[in-house]
């Protein structure tokens, strides 16, 4: 079966001159593994970010399970996991040979983790929650961070869907212990692959650095300099380095990262003024703290079958969705886990994504919410 020739997609990525000449200089270069301009995107992400300590890797799902062995997480250790989220976050803890456990939702109005939940699942082996800012929402980071200050918890945020967005003038994914990020290319910025981790702590980050390359004590791009003649290998860690094609590449988006997001905050909002007060559908708030990244639009349908019915419409038209996401809980991987999550079952049952992304327009978004309208028979 062929893949449909979308009219409307639901994500795009904007690449420009900038991208372009990026990775040409590169090229040019001669030096493509790890090197001078990732070391320059780290310290332009950690001077948008105000984070000391940053590094690029090779994916969010790398940036994840880095953040875990840093932090010394491993067998016999529980983390409190979303259930509503991709299964990237339960994967990477699972990597180092710690339990996950699966925590619900707040609401149908707002996906992210409830914090209640840290009190009702938190243990005698439980020694990291972690937090996702769904669709580029920022979490109740203040209900959350004070659950694990209670419990001795270390935070560790996903923030795969949160660059750009803040609470209280921080940004998400600085306001743990570890912040991960993602920028595949369905992201608010991208590298093509690839992805960042934000360590709070120094000695954790350096550790971090250091897992990163294979626990080596010295890189490549050390010897090529001279800086170094040799290496030690003092533990055992992975090959999680960016190179530098991606890194010019994020340096690129980067700059552009505020222009990305405000475009995304103007079709959301769009997307809020055609839909609000429908009858049997609805837009979440999330919350509506902080600084959105407005990385998803997502409805929320008054059944299953609806969402569905809503999703065939807009394929008839040609105009892509998905659903953010299956819960965790239901995947034959993580059956066992035998979580108690109806909220977020609920939610991977009832919501809908709709497109968004900087390249849309609003005659676009226009034509989206005339297609759900005119399934729900509204004028």
């Amino acid at each position: 079966m062929s893949a449909p020739d979308w009219r409307i997609t639901l994500a795009d990525v904007v690449i420009g001159e900038a991208e372009h000449r990026a990775i040409d200089d590169v090229l040019r270069s001669g030096w493509l593994s790890m090197g001078p301009r990732t070391a320059e995107f780290e310290r332009a992400l950690g001077e948008k970010l105000e984070a000391q300590h940053v590094l690029a890797v090779t994916n969010g799902t790398a940036a994840i399970h880095l953040a875990a062995a840093a932090l010394g997480l491993g067998p016999g250790d529980e983390v409190i996991v979303p259930a509503l989220t991709f299964v990237a976050g339960a994967a990477g803890i699972l990597q180092t040979g710690a339990s996950v456990v699966l925590a619900d939702s707040t609401s149908l109005d707002d996906f992210a983790l409830d914090p209640a939940e840290v009190g009702r699942l938190a243990g005698p082996r439980t020694r990291a929650l972690m937090v996702v800012h769904y669709g580029g929402y920022p979490a109740d980071m203040d209900a959350l961070a004070a659950a694990a200050a209670e419990h001795g918890l270390l935070l560790i945020e996903d923030a795969a869907h949160a660059i750009g967005a803040s609470v209280n003038g921080r940004a998400c994914g600085t306001l743990g212990d570890a912040g991960c990020f993602s920028f595949f290319p369905n992201k608010n910025m991208t590298t093509g692959e690839g992805g960042a981790l934000v360590m709070r702590d120094r000695d954790r980050a350096e550790r971090a650095r250091r897992l990163r390359s294979h626990a080596m004590t010295t890189l490549t791009w050390d010897r090529h300099r001279g800086h170094a003649s040799s290496y030690d290998v003092v533990g055992f860690g992975f090959n999680y380095r960016i190179d530098e094609l991606r890194a010019a590449l994020g340096l690129a988006q980067l700059a552009r990262l505020d222009e990305l997001n405000a475009a995304r905050a103007r079709l959301a909002e769009r997307y809020r003024e055609r839909l609000a007060g429908v009858d049997r559908l609805a837009m979440p708030s999330h919350g509506a703290r902080g600084v959105s990244a407005h990385h998803l639009a997502v409805v929320v349908a008054e059944s299953r079958r609806l969402r569905d019915r809503l999703a065939t419409r807009l394929r008839e038209h040609r105009i892509q969705t998905s659903v953010h996401y299956p819960a965790i809980s239901r995947f034959t991987a993580y059956a066992h886990l035998e979580a108690s999550v109806p909220r977020a079952e609920e939610i991977a049952d009832r919501a809908l994504t709709l497109p968004l992304h900087p390249r849309l327009t609003e005659a676009e978004v226009d034509l989206v919410c005339d297609t759900i309208l005119g399934e729900l028979g509204v004028p």
